[in-house]
């Protein structure tokens, strides 16, 4: 009866700390020069869709995107840059990842480049073999002059 109660009292804590912690859950995050500005987990997170702001004050910073696949390693990684019309602008082919999460990096200004220097809104997509369909991470929004980081 006793090693009976311990059994029961074992599942229920460990039962209860699965609960609190998510264990290689899909998701990512948007740094903009290192500080976190985007990050999203948890299925119904993983669908809204927010926009992010980059300026020309911002070129010489650097965009990263850590994509999390359940803890699995990721292969044949790209980030594409499209526009509303859902059109290819840019393009950036990351080699497969070494750990479960490996920042993919490219730099603001091949942002801005990308619509030759013009203002506009953007679909920042996410693709590999772990997600052949894609997903939509988030609008950027380039300006001249727009200060904002996050909306």
């Amino acid at each position: 009866m006793k090693k009976m109660l311990i059994s029961l009292l074992f599942a229920a804590v460990v039962t209860s700390l699965f609960s609190f912690s998510p264990i290689g859950g899909e998701g990512f995050e948007i740094l903009l020069n290192n500080n976190v500005i985007m990050q999203r987990f948890g299925e119904k997170k993983m669908n809204e869709v927010q926009s992010i702001h980059l300026t020309l004050q911002q070129a010489n910073q650097p965009v990263t995107v850590n994509y999390h696949h359940c803890g699995k390693v990721a292969k044949n990684r790209i980030i594409r840059l499209k526009n509303r019309q859902g059109k290819m602008v840019k393009e950036w082919r990351f080699a497969d990842a070494a750990t479960a999460v490996a920042a993919m990096t490219c730099q603001v200004k091949d942002i801005l480049h990308a619509n030759k220097g013009k203002e506009g809104t953007f679909n920042l997509f996410y693709t590999s073999s772990e997600l052949p369909t894609g997903r939509l991470l988030s609008l950027v929004v380039v300006s001249q002059n727009t200060l904002a980081v996050n909306k």
